[in-house]
């Protein structure tokens, strides 16, 4: 949430106390109990160029607590409510959340009590609904009676989805279809995805999820299914999390071969990529936040190099995105000149081509070695984008970024204007793209027979009137 010079923590709750004066958004500033996870510009771009991986706070004593835990102001109207009043702890970083524990539930160790909520929100096999879910009487390190009660009147796990639909694809990849329960999309219907990869017989089963920003999206690409909704609402932290945490759930009481190995069962969803319904960086906080939780090692536990957020080239957004974070970044790029690309991604209009591969040249110089790269995304549609010239013309615009070129076939959805590239001019582009001494990938579809493909998520413009 935007809350303007209010000052706030990381994961947007207002803070009565002096900011950091590191600011990871706009006036959204950062109040850390440990300088090193404090996500500033300079630090995250040694990491980057490093590649080492993002730390990840950990819980702090008490006394610690009393000195560098937020003060939050918990009254605020923008704090996460759900529909009767009480604070939706989802939303919360792990910092706020040890102070929701000192300043609302009055725990006398307010940072071992956290630690016990995250654990049983995110680790492996636990991702519980609610703290009944895991009393004290039953199960080892459970709640006790008298806190599930106190816990119940001023808060809820309730993460602000509830799953309605689930499809699966003839090549295993499912489709996640969640009602939004509450925030300014309340009502609206997102989509998550689960991608299995295809690997070598024997090898380790593992999956990749598709997680959703927004319900719709702003941006309007004309060759996109979600583009034609609109935008609908922004999804919250807690929201973006518990797709996560709901996918986890899911694979592991689905797709568990027998009860006897669900107990060592691990859930192989190793990848996350921000690239569902919605543009991540024009809800920054939202996602800020959740990559945080999902990065941290005692939660969710991904790691920075396998999580990837995707942009179709909001440029400032993007740029506090890399100053702040250590996860993989993304491009839509789509066109090669602006005249191309401003005829199928408006917001070129915007952020012309000029200005977004300056700041990628910026952060991905082609010169540095042992830094990591951007993914270009380029689908490719007959007839637009896809000839020779606009070969050369993308190797010429990516001459001095240091990157990766994944080709998407254009998937089909209704009422679209265009048709996918064929399989010659996709092979003649790669391979002019490879001549150039380029690392191209051709994405394979996924799950489109189920309209889980990649521009075929959410309801088109009918969501617009089925709320």
């Amino acid at each position: 949430m935007r809350l303007g010079s209010v000052p706030t923590s990381r994961c947007g709750i207002p803070q009565p106390c002096s900011p950091c004066p590191r600011t990871f958004y706009s006036n959204r500033n950062i109040e850390c109990r440990d300088i090193e996870n404090i996500w500033g510009g300079e630090w995250a771009r040694e990491q980057r160029q490093r590649g080492s991986c993002q730390p990840s706070c950990s819980f702090t004593s008490a006394a610690a607590a009393e000195n560098l835990v937020p003060q939050v102001d918990w009254f605020h109207p923008e704090v996460p409510r759900d529909s009767d009043g009480r604070i939706l702890i989802k939303n919360l970083s792990k910092e706020d959340l040890v102070a929701f524990c000192r300043d609302v539930l009055e725990e006398e160790f307010p940072d071992k009590r956290a630690f016990q909520l995250w654990r049983w929100m995110y680790s492996d096999f636990c991702w519980i609904r609610d703290v009944n879910e895991a009393p004290a009487d039953t199960v080892q390190n459970g709640f006790s009676a008298s806190f599930r009660e106190k816990f119940n009147l001023v808060a809820s796990l309730d993460g602000g989805l509830e799953l309605v639909e689930d499809h699966m694809a003839h090549d295993g990849t499912v489709k996640l279809v969640f009602l939004l329960t509450t925030g300014p999309g309340k009502g609206g219907k997102i989509e998550t995805v689960l991608i299995p990869v295809v690997r070598e017989q024997g090898s380790k089963e593992r999956i990749t999820l598709c997680v959703s920003s927004q319900v719709g999206c702003a941006m309007g690409c004309t060759f996109c299914y979600t583009g034609t909704m609109g935008l609908l609402g922004n999804l919250s932290q807690g929201q973006i999390v518990e797709q996560v945490v709901a996918a986890r759930r899911f694979h592991y009481e689905r797709f568990s071969d027998t009860e006897e190995s669900k107990g060592r069962y691990v859930s192989p969803i190793t990848n996350i990529v921000y690239m569902g319904m919605g543009e991540p960086l024009d809800n920054l906080p939202a996602v800020t936040g959740s990559i945080g939780t999902v990065l941290d090692h005692h939660g969710l536990h991904f790691s920075h190099n396998k999580v990837t957020v995707s942009t179709v080239g909001l440029v400032p957004q993007m740029k506090d995105l890399l100053d702040t974070t250590t996860v993989a970044l993304a491009v839509s790029l789509h066109g090669a000149t602006d005249e191309v690309r401003g005829s199928i991604v408006p917001v070129n209009r915007r952020y012309p081509l000029q200005d977004l591969i300056a700041a990628l040249e910026e952060y991905f110089p082609i010169d540095s070695k042992g830094s990591p790269h951007v993914l270009i995304e380029y689908t490719m549609m007959d007839g637009v984008n896809d000839r020779p010239e606009d070969a050369h013309a993308l190797l010429d615009l990516l001459q001095h970024v240091k990157c990766k070129i994944n080709l998407i076939v254009f998937n089909p959805h209704e009422g679209t204007e265009y048709s996918a590239s064929l399989q010659e001019h996709v092979d003649e582009f790669r391979d002019i793209l490879i001549r150039g001494g380029r690392v191209v990938t051709v994405r394979s579809s996924r799950g489109e027979d189920s309209m889980a493909a990649c521009g075929q998520l959410g309801g088109g413009k009918d969501a617009r009137y089925n709320r």
